[in-house]
């Protein structure tokens, strides 16, 4: 295919409809080349000053739009994005290092909220219910909160960002947006198209730079009414203790343990199918990814052959070539991690059948590429099976019983993604109640949420927020309860009730 390649070196804010230039920047790498891409900008807390006081202005005004008219520009953006697709997927590869076919995905997942949450904009509906007095009425609305702030990671650069800054500005919010400096390009982007739909300016801002100094000038910030956060737990608890002194609404996702549950009446192969997308797609850098396979004792050696055997035609490289299915991890830091793990693996007892080392054949030097791993003979407890790696990395786990594997599934700080092969439907109800997990999957893998359905985990994933589905609305809009008196005296409720 043709590259496409940025028109820019040096890449702008987005504050009030304008393109404002931060002096300090650094280098975006392809992760698949090591080539830098282009130069992000490294803002400091009077930008995001700058970005509220534009956003708390617009919002006002964008607030009063009707609903239905904010989501004409919502549906501009969705016929946008579906026009650009493989701008935007070959931007995102060349930025994330997914492959091309992933990253079509991702941006689709954009064009679906874009329509989906347009939709919201006829509906976004209340309730009416009869009030306890007569010639009283009774109702409530949804109403926005003001300022939003989303901080989103650079494993799905345009989907998760969509998830949050659609149902804010449909709602009637402003936004002040923070995205991965390693993968920015997708906002520039994602901008440009907002202000090309007809977007007001100031609804959407755009402020680049690192966690400690854009992030957390955001998080503290008084004028930011709610922060949508996704990324690492440590991150995500201090962003909720912080936000929890100023009473700011905060909605946190923040990863996955994420296992497919193998029972002995499975269809093996299709389980096998299953394991590679969830395990390698995205190359386990996905907080849905499966990194433990839970499979009972019965189809456990039947499992590792055909797995290993499945692993093996796995094609690794960059991810603009179309054969390949497997890309590179995002930076050094990645691919240090993910080496730690293998000797923690090991140390702990663990048998390594596949990978456990950095690839190097026939990719590119400069790239950061791990062999696909598989790990057998691990125990629930291990730390292996326990912590999030974020990288191609299985463990499997062996168990006696069905409820031996509910209970192995459960038992992880985590509570994102689960998933069971089985052939038994009594099996399946049980373990959709049973599983704790906020998304559940009945023979297929751990990935492969759908946009109107609620996005988002129990326990360790998050707070009890969700992103994505009509149910992403009540983290950007505040219930308000209104009562119409009609009866031209004075009515007290609880009291005056025959």
């Amino acid at each position: 295919m043709t590259q496409i390649t940025l028109q820019t070196n040096k890449l702008a804010n987005f504050i009030n409809g304008e393109w404002v230039e931060v002096n300090e920047a650094t280098a975006v790498v392809n992760p698949a080349t090591g080539e830098t891409v282009v130069q992000v900008p490294l803002s400091g807390s009077t930008d995001v000053d700058e970005a509220v006081a534009a956003a708390k202005k617009a919002q006002k005004e964008w607030a009063l739009v009707p609903a239905p008219q904010r989501a004409e520009v919502l549906y501009q953006v969705g016929y946008l994005l579906k026009e650009r697709k493989e701008r935007m997927a070959q931007l995102l590869t060349q930025e994330n290092g997914k492959v091309i076919e992933e990253a079509r995905g991702e941006v689709q997942e954009g064009i679906d909220m874009a329509f989906y949450m347009a939709g919201e904009g006829r509906r976004l509906f209340g309730q009416t219910t009869p009030a306890e007095l007569k010639d009283k009425f009774a109702m409530s609305q949804r109403c926005p909160v003001g300022v939003v702030g989303i901080i989103t990671p650079w494993n799905f650069p345009i989907a998760i960002a969509t998830w949050k800054s659609f149902p804010a500005i449909v709602a009637g919010n402003a936004v002040v947006w923070k995205p991965a400096t390693e993968t920015p390009i997708m906002a520039y982007e994602l901008a440009k198209i907002f202000e090309e739909a007809g977007l007001p300016k100031g609804v959407l801002n755009v402020v680049y730079g690192r966690g400690s100094t854009v992030g957390d000038a955001m998080v503290q910030h008084e004028g930011i009414r709610v922060i949508s956060f996704t990324g690492s737990g440590d991150t995500g608890r201090n962003i909720a203790s912080e936000c929890g002194k100023q009473l700011k609404k905060v909605s946190l996702e923040m990863g996955g343990k994420n296992a497919i549950i193998v029972m002995d009446d499975a269809d093996i192969d299709l389980a096998v199918e299953g394991i590679l997308w969830s395990a390698f797609g995205t190359s386990g850098q996905r907080c849905t990814a499966c990194s433990r396979v839970i499979v009972h004792e019965k189809v456990k050696t039947s499992l590792e052959e055909r797995l290993l055997a499945a692993m093996e035609k796995l094609s690794i490289g960059n991810g603009l070539d179309e054969s390949i299915k497997v890309g590179p991890i995002i930076n050094q830091a990645g691919m240090d991690k993910i080496n730690s793990y293998m000797e923690i693996g090991k140390n702990e007892g663990a048998k390594l059948l596949a990978g456990g080392y950095e690839y190097t054949e026939d990719v590119d030097q400069g790239g950061n590429y791990f062999a696909p791993t598989l790990f057998t003979d691990v125990t629930a407890d291990m730390r292996i099976a326990q912590e999030e790696i974020f990288g191609p990395v299985v463990s499997l786990i062996p168990v006696k019983s069905f409820e031996e594997a509910i209970d192995v599934n459960n038992g992880v700080e985590y509570g994102l993604s689960s998933s069971i092969y089985t052939s038994d439907v009594n099996r399946v109800f049980k373990a959709q109640r049973d599983l704790d997990t906020g998304i559940v999957y009945v023979n297929a893998g751990t990935s492969g949420a759908e946009i109107h359905l609620p996005f988002g985990g129990t326990k360790g994933t998050g707070n009890g927020h969700r992103d994505s589905g009509v149910q992403a609305l009540d983290v950007f809009t505040e219930w308000k309860a209104i009562y119409v008196d009609y009866s031209g005296k004075l009515q007290r409720a609880q009291i005056d009730v025959e």
